[in-house]
C-alpha cells in the first residue's frame, strides 16, 4: 500500500465515522419523540490491492447503513382515550398520502385523534386501520378506516318490569273501573317512562285496583295526544290485566285482559310492551321477586325498562385485544371497532419513511395483519403512549467512541502527510 493510499484510507475513516456520529445525533434529537426507534451504524471494510502473498489488504472503511433497533420503549400513561401503545410485537396500520405517496404505513406512534367525520387519524391525517363492529356485534372481515363517531340508534321499549308492594288493606273503590276517571276508581297509581321506535319518551300511568280476596286489576294509560286516534288530555288505555296473590302475599298468577299495544304518533304502529310483575308461584316461582301484596303502604322499589333514546358518542374504552367500546350519551355502551396490528417476518427489513412511519420492503416481507394479542402480536394499552427507545447514556458513550475514532483517522492522514513531506525533501 502506498503512502498516498494511506491518505484515502484515513479519509474513508473520517467519512464513515462522521456519518455514524450523525446517526447518534439523530437518536439523541429524537429521544423524546413518541414511538421513535433508534438506529445504530453498521460498518464494513473496503478491500484494496493484493499483497505478494496473495492476500488482499484493506483500503479503509465505509458505513454500510443504519440498523433500526425495534426494542420496546417505556409505556407512559396519558389518560387520553385515543392514545394507544403496543406492548410487544406489532405496528399500528395507517393509510393515506405521505410525502406524495398513497399507501399503507406502519408505526409505533399511537397518538391518534378524531377528524370532523369521526374517523381516527394520526397527526398527519393518515387513517388508522382496523375492523368495524356493527350494532349486532358482527365484526367486519375487511380492514378499513376506523370511523367510530356517530350515534347509538334508539330502541323502543319492549318490556317494563316492576318490583313493588300493593297494600293488602287498600280499600276497594265504590265505583267500577272508569278509564275517564282512573284516579277515583283505582287503589294505587304509579308511572313509568317508555320509548317509542324514534327514541321519543312517553309517560305511562299504571293504575292498580284492589278487587278484594287477593285479586287486583292493573291498567296502563297514556295521554291520548301521544297515540294515533287519541285526544290530547284524555287518557287512553294501552294495556290491562289482573294479578292474584295468595294468603302469604306472594304473586300467584297474572293474566292479560288487554294486550299491551301503543301506536305512538310518527313511530312504528302497535308497539307491544310486556309488563313483567315478577315470578308467579303458579309457574314455579317464589311469587316475591316482583309485585307482592303485604300489609303496609303501597310503594314501588324497582322499575326498569329496556328502551332508550338516540345517543351521541361521548367516550371510548379500549381492551387489551384492541376492542374499542363506545360509551354514548344515552347511557348505552357497545363494541364499535377493533384495532389491527401488523407484524413482519423481519422488522429490520422495514424502510424508514419519516414521521415515525415505516413501509414494507421485499426484505421485511408482507404485513401479517390481525387482532392484538393473537399470534405473535402484542397487547394494546389504552390511554398510553410508547416513548422513544433511545438510551441517552449509551448514545453519549457511543458518540465519544466515534469521536475518538474520527480523531485517530485524522491522525492517520496527518502522519501520511508528514511522510509525503519527508519524501519530497529527500532531494534537498
Amino acid at each position: 500500500m502506498s503512502i498516498s493510499n494511506s491518505l484515502f484510507t484515513g479519509a474513508s475513516g473520517l467519512g464513515a465515522h462522521g456519518d455514524a456520529i450523525s446517526i447518534v445525533g439523530d437518536n439523541i434529537a429524537n429521544a423524546s419523540t413518541t414511538g421513535f426507534k433508534s438506529s445504530r451504524a453498521s460498518f464494513e471494510d473496503v478491500l484494496g490491492g493484493t499483497g505478494a502473498n496473495g492476500q488482499r489488504y484493506g483500503n479503509g472503511v465505509r458505513m454500510s447503513g443504519a440498523e433500526v433497533q425495534f426494542g420496546q420503549g417505556s409505556i407512559q400513561q396519558t389518560g387520553r382515550p385515543l392514545d394507544f401503545a403496543v406492548r410487544g410485537n406489532g405496528f399500528f396500520v395507517v393509510a393515506g398520502n405521505h410525502d406524495g405517496q398513497d399507501g399503507s404505513y406502519y408505526t409505533r406512534d399511537g397518538d391518534f385523534q378524531l377528524d370532523n367525520t369521526g374517523t381516527v387519524i394520526d397527526g398527519e391525517g393518515l387513517k388508522l386501520q382496523g375492523y368495524l363492529i356493527d350494532a349486532q356485534g358482527n365484526v367486519s372481515n375487511s380492514l378499513g378506516d376506523l370511523a367510530i363517531g356517530g350515534q347509538s340508534a334508539p330502541n323502543a321499549t319492549t318490556k317494563l318490569s316492576l318490583k313493588m308492594n300493593l297494600d293488602s288493606g287498600a280499600a276497594t273503590p265504590a265505583a267500577a273501573w272508569d278509564p275517564a276517571n282512573p284516579t277515583a276508581t283505582s287503589s294505587y297509581q304509579t308511572s313509568a317512562t317508555v320509548y317509542d321506535s324514534l327514541g321519543a319518551t312517553h309517560r305511562v300511568d299504571l293504575y292498580f285496583r284492589n278487587d278484594g280476596a287477593g285479586s287486583w286489576e292493573y291498567h296502563a294509560m297514556v295521554d291520548g295526544g301521544d297515540v294515533t286516534g287519541g285526544t290530547k288530555g284524555t287518557p287512553t288505555e294501552i294495556a290491562a290485566g289482573t294479578l292474584a296473590f295468595d294468603g302469604a302475599g306472594a304473586l300467584q298468577t297474572t293474566a292479560v285482559t288487554t294486550p299491551a299495544s301503543a301506536s305512538f304518533i310518527g313511530a312504528t304502529a302497535n308497539q307491544a310492551i310486556a309488563f313483567d310483575f315478577g315470578d308467579p308461584t303458579a309457574t314455579g316461582g317464589t311469587g316475591r321477586a316482583g309485585v307482592t301484596q303485604d300489609a303496609g303502604a303501597s310503594s314501588v322499589t324497582g322499575l326498569t325498562q329496556d328502551g332508550f333514546a338516540a345517543g351521541e358518542l361521548s367516550d371510548i374504552t379500549t381492551d387489551n385485544d384492541g376492542t374499542i367500546t363506545g360509551v354514548f350519551s344515552n347511557g348505552q355502551s357497545r363494541p364499535i371497532a377493533r384495532l389491527a396490528l401488523a407484524t413482519f417476518q423481519d422488522n429490520e427489513g422495514l424502510r424508514r419513511a419519516g414521521n415515525q412511519l415505516f413501509s414494507e420492503t421485499r426484505a421485511s416481507g408482507q404485513p401479517l395483519v390481525g387482532q392484538a394479542g393473537s399470534g405473535s402480536r402484542g397487547a394494546i394499552s389504552s390511554g398510553s403512549l410508547e416513548s422513544s427507545n433511545v438510551d441517552l447514556s449509551n448514545e453519549l458513550v457511543t458518540m465519544i467512541a466515534y469521536q475518538r475514532a474520527f480523531q485517530a483517522n485524522a491522525k492517520t492522514i496527518t502522519t501520511a502527510d508528514d511522510m509525503l513531506a519527508e519524501v519530497s525533501n529527500l532531494k534537498r
